[in-house]
């Protein structure tokens, strides 16, 4: 149960953000998509969806590019500029 509200918690925000106006808060939507992920792990595997827990995988390297773009990246290029 502790999961689920955590997924809905951590998702619906991911995906909220993904689609607000302003970047700001759009480079925010990868950082609390990772942060659900591990949720997400759990209750495939506690329930044994094993397509759901391989698809967790797809989904945390989407994240996981989008932290990369948004934060790494994001700040190398900051950094050449300076």
């Amino acid at each position: 149960m502790t999961a689920q509200i955590f997924i809905a918690l951590f998702g619906v925000t991911a995906v909220a953000l993904s689609q607000s106006p302003l970047a700001a808060r759009r480079r925010w939507a990868s950082i609390f998509g990772l942060i659900g992920q591990p949720f997400w792990f759990y209750a495939a595997w506690k329930s044994e969806q094993w397509g759901i827990f391989a698809l967790c995988f797809l989904y945390t390297l989407s994240w996981g590019k989008g932290f990369y773009t948004n934060w790494i990246a994001a700040g190398t290029a900051q950094g050449e500029g300076a």
